[in-house]
């Protein structure tokens, strides 16, 4: 897709017609997804008392304040001016490398579930990785739209989209050295994404697929993978290999989803829910809670949720009026569509286990407000376009 001409700034429109520009659809669909979410990690919380110290409505509340301060980042992304967002990428993409580099600091990356990807503060936990995803989308968008408006160039150069990559690169590696295999995976999705659209011939695309496999196949090698995540694509393969030890969380969702049938167990009362079978339940696999208590009609609601967002998201990357915001919207897309397929996947067997909560339902400070940043952009796009 070609890049469009230099930005043209025409008067900003009064804060009331702004209101009423707002794609509410997209807002709509993010407030259902969350308010869902928050249910489902009620349901599998609320009687784990090693989890909630006997508060039954902990994770009730803790979600629903991350989404609340999530929805003021997102209003600030929103109504930020097109041109700050810009001059505010670079330091976004500085920040999210340094926390990077900060994790992998003995004493300052805390490790949880085999990967040293948190930094673990008096009142929370930050997880950089998630908001490095923003930062490659905005990184590389910045990148190949400011010289392709410089040049006056309606396709991106081969150049342009080599420096881009590498932009992303450093972020991958960082990641890759925690591990953390799932947001490696995203992080390449968004990067394929950005770089379909940005105008580069086709042969680009099948060279970062051979690339990707080749990078794949060294990190085996050296052994950069840990042992376990190595054994999540044996019982991915194989999942009755195994089915007490690697494969038991995925044996364990299927049973959760599969009891659900077409309407469910109801809220609180799934069997393997309530009884603590599946672990993991209120971050990465919080879809086998819908599965079982609100059966296919309940997960089927999700998925079309998420549907109507990246609908709503591709339609914003269609109509934006320059192509940073047609990048940016594009990357932001590509990372709602692969990790809402992975995490999905994940628990009905279809894709190996990766770690990756599911955006606006799993629980998580640091995915909520990444993803509600994110949304925030899409508003600031959408805005935009109708601006002139």
């Amino acid at each position: 897709m070609a890049l469009l001409s230099p930005i043209r700034t025409r008067p900003r429109m009064d804060r009331r017609s702004t209101v009423w520009q707002v794609d509410w659809i997209l807002v709509l669909g993010v407030v259902a997804l969350s308010a869902i979410g928050a249910v489902l990690i009620w349901s599998a919380t609320h009687a784990r008392t090693s989890l909630t110290d006997g508060n039954q409505y902990a994770f009730l509340a803790r979600h629903a304040l991350n989404f609340a301060i999530g929805l003021v980042l997102a209003v600030g992304a929103a109504v930020t001016d097109h041109r700050r967002v810009r001059i505010l990428a670079p330091v976004l993409y500085a920040a999210s490398i340094v926390g990077l580099i900060l994790v992998l600091v003995p004493g300052v990356g805390a490790v949880i579930n085999g990967s040293r990807s948190w930094i673990q503060l008096p009142w929370m936990s930050i997880q950089p990785s998630e908001f490095a995803k923003l930062a490659v989308i905005v990184g590389m968008a910045l990148l190949i739209a400011e010289k392709g408006e410089t040049d006056h160039n309606e396709t991106a150069r081969t150049i342009d989209v080599a420096q881009a990559i590498a932009v992303a690169c450093i972020p991958v590696i960082l990641v890759m050295l925690q591990p953390d295999l799932g947001t490696v995976m995203v992080l390449g999705a968004i990067v394929f994404g950005i770089i379909a659209v940005s105008g580069v011939p086709k042969r680009w695309m099948l060279g970062l697929i051979t690339a990707g496999v080749v990078v794949a196949a060294v990190a085996i090698k050296l052994q950069v993978l840990k042992e376990y995540q190595l054994a999540r694509f044996i019982a991915f393969a194989d999942p009755s290999q195994d089915p007490q030890g690697i494969g038991y969380n995925v044996n364990q969702a299927r049973i959760a989803i599969g009891n659900g049938g077409i309407f469910g167990q109801g809220l609180f009362h799934g069997s393997q829910t309530q009884n603590a079978f599946v672990p993991e339940q209120h971050t990465d696999f919080v879809f086998t809670v819908a599965g079982e208590e609100l059966g296919l009609i309940g997960a089927g609601a999700i998925i079309a949720l998420f549907a109507l967002v990246l609908f709503r998201g591709l339609r914003i990357a269609i109509n934006a009026r320059d192509a940073f915001g047609r990048l940016v919207a594009t990357g932001i897309v590509c990372w709602f569509a692969f990790q809402a397929f992975e995490n999905i996947g994940m628990t009905l067997g279809i894709m190996p286990v990766t770690g990756l909560p599911l955006p606006f339902v799993s629980y998580g400070g640091s995915s909520m407000f990444a993803c509600l940043l994110a949304v925030g952009l899409l508003q600031n796009i959408h805005l935009r376009s109708h601006r002139f």
